[in-house]
């Protein structure tokens, strides 16, 4: 069994939880109990200043009882069970609960999880990873003449989780970390720009290295963006890197495929399962347990087992992801996407690794086959549009391809625009290489999570200006 290193506070709790949740029951037809301490920690690293923070935690527990037509909940700041009794007792004393079809709470489950490490944040102190900072900011900082600034900002986030409700007697810890190098240049005229690089996942600070190579090309970059040109707005023939693919993904079989968005009608995607929205390459999966992704898990909010999702299969939407209460109102399968910021937040239908399915075709076989396009290399936002199903798109920079090669010329930024079916249809080769990129996702009242999006380089079409 897998030592989570539960709290005191916790541990004393969890062995009680089975009797919180009969108590619950004893009037509810469904309940289950969550606990849920979350903290980090960050640093920042400039030529200016340096800055070292606790990032807000949070830790409560949250008490649900559902009948399959309305969900009730309670969230309390506390480990303490007479607390939870109590809350328990007045969640369902003066409510009449609808008893219709009974509501499954899962396959019996008991286990202890843990993000595996080769170097835990926890074994090095706090100077150990500031001095890691300073060195990675000093390394940027020498590489070329044009750079006035480097800036480092590392931040490290630990999630655990306890779930029970009838069937399932759940423990995890999530470890969380996220380092981004940015190099600030300017030209002789003046003009100033900047590039970024991210290291993230779940795991340990073996995840974090960079390499000379690495760090050399992300400056080089930067420099060149000083006599970047604007590019001139039409459709391209475009290759996609893995950082822009996922967020296409992201932005278009991702959002619009929540399924509490179903309810609220807000989801062009309801009307078009198994109906064709991609070509036969297109595959899309959302995995919760893809091992190191920043937006893994082991379990979601609300009890479910990490499982994929292949929310498009060859070119035709399958189905979307799910909470506890979107699967249950639309009759659909539970996916283990119930997710909350934290536990004093509902728990919605959320992403959690969302990306496409990886192809056979090797990158410089996708470049060969552009005679005149634009190699989109670093994204840098999206935008979600579930109703209209734009896919908007905001590029840090791209290369020009001509005749199967990358060219000199360097234009940054570059918006990407068009329609969902139209962009996902025009894929006509998808490469053999995959990786994902971390980040935050915001939802509802601006509520975030952890979430990754990537996938292969893709060749495909879309307008660009």
């Amino acid at each position: 069994m897998v030592d989570v290193n539960l709290p005191p506070a916790m541990a004393a709790l969890r062995s009680q939880l089975g009797d919180v949740v009969a108590g619950l029951e004893a009037r509810a037809p469904y309940g289950a109990v969550l606990l849920s301490p979350r903290q980090g920690f960050q640093i920042s690293v400039d030529n200016n200043e340096e800055q070292i923070a606790e990032r807000p935690p949070a830790a409560g527990s949250v008490l649900t009882a559902f009948d399959g037509t309305t969900l009730y909940e309670r969230a309390l700041g506390t480990f303490d069970r007479a607390a939870l009794d109590r809350a328990a007792h007045d969640l369902v004393q003066d409510v009449v609960f609808a008893h219709g079809e009974p509501i499954d709470p899962g396959p019996q489950c008991q286990g202890d999880f843990a993000t595996s490490m080769q170097i835990s944040p926890d074994t090095l102190t706090t100077q150990e990873k500031l001095d890691r900072c300073r060195e990675l900011q000093q390394r940027i900082g020498r590489l070329d003449p044009h750079i006035v600034n480097a800036r480092v900002r590392y931040i490290e986030s630990s999630e655990l989780s306890v779930f029970r409700n009838r069937a399932a007697d759940l423990a995890q810890r999530v470890q969380r970390l996220y380092l981004t190098a940015f190099v600030f240049v300017a030209g002789p005229d003046g003009s100033r720009k900047y590039n970024f690089l991210i290291k993230s996942g779940t795991g340990g600070w073996e995840r974090l290295n960079f390499s000379d190579e690495e760090l050399r090309k992300f400056v080089d970059t930067a420099v060149a963006m000083l006599s970047a040109e604007r590019v001139e707005p039409g459709e391209y023939t475009i290759v996609s890197a893995p950082s822009v693919s996922g967020v296409i993904c992201h932005e278009s079989f991702g959002h619009g495929v929540e399924t509490d968005m179903f309810l609220k009608e807000r989801a062009k995607a309801a009307y078009y399962i198994d109906r064709v929205v991609g070509s036969p390459l297109v595959n899309i999966w959302d995995d919760p347990g893809s091992a190191g992704g920043f937006g893994a898990y082991f379990f979601d909010d609300e009890g479910k087992l990490a499982q994929p999702t292949h929310v498009v299969e060859d070119g035709v939407f399958r189905r979307g992801i799910t909470d506890l209460y979107s699967a249950t109102a639309l009759h659909l399968p539970r996916s283990a996407n119930g997710r909350r910021q934290d536990y004093s937040r509902k728990a919605y239908a959320r992403m959690s690794n969302t990306y496409f399915g990886p192809g056979a075709t090797p990158v410089a076989d996708l470049f060969a086959q552009v005679d005149r396009g634009v190699y989109l290399a670093q994204v840098s936002s999206g935008m979600e549009d579930p109703q209209g199903w734009g896919v908007p798109v905001t590029c840090h920079y791209g290369h020009e391809i001509k005749n199967g090669q990358i060219t000199g010329r360097l234009f940054a930024p570059i918006g990407l625009s068009g329609y969902v079916p139209d962009v996902l249809q025009s894929v006509s080769a998808v490469g053999n290489e995959w990786a994902l990129d971390g980040g935050l996702c915001g939802k509802g009242h601006k509520e975030t999570v952890s979430v990754s999006s990537g996938g292969p380089h893709l060749l495909l079409k879309a307008r660009l200006g």
